[in-house]
């Protein structure tokens, strides 16, 4: 096991179970090992803690908990990079912005795609989407 101090306190670890990005996340190339924080309250957010950089954190969530039609497949080289084969999970997770107004957005315009089977993740940039970085949520 293996310890950081982060916004949450000190975190253990166990570095076999991180999530990781080989290619990083959009704009921050060098992130590419995080920690799931467990969820302390019950509901569709949660976070993920980078190991490269203690002082970045994302609240992430599943958009279609708001948006049901929100959909994406992973194209071959994307499975690629996730080490999967066709059948296995994988999951689409958004980043939420909680600004200081309080009007949260998800990007829906660039989301994460998890493998649960390798821990893998990967973030995309959908071209000519309807969506945006800063979707707002619904009412």
């Amino acid at each position: 096991m293996k310890k950081i101090n982060t916004r949450f306190g000190e975190v253990e670890y166990d570095p076999d179970n991180l999530l990781h990005f080989p290619a990083g996340l959009v704009g921050l190339p060098s992130l590419r090992d995080f920690i799931v924080m467990p969820n302390k309250k019950k509901g569709p957010l949660f976070w993920i803690q980078s190991v490269d950089n203690p002082d970045i954190a994302f609240v992430l969530t599943d958009p279609t908990n708001f948006f049901l039609d929100y959909q994406l497949s992973p194209e071959e080289s994307e499975r690629e990079i996730l080490q999967i084969k066709d059948g296995d999970d994988v999951f689409i997770l958004s980043v939420v912005t909680v600004p200081q107004d309080q009007t949260i957005t998800l990007n829906l315009a660039a989301p994460i795609l998890f493998a649960p089977t390798t821990n893998r993740a990967i973030q995309v940039i959908m071209e000519n989407s309807p969506y945006s970085s800063k979707t707002l949520l619904p009412e």
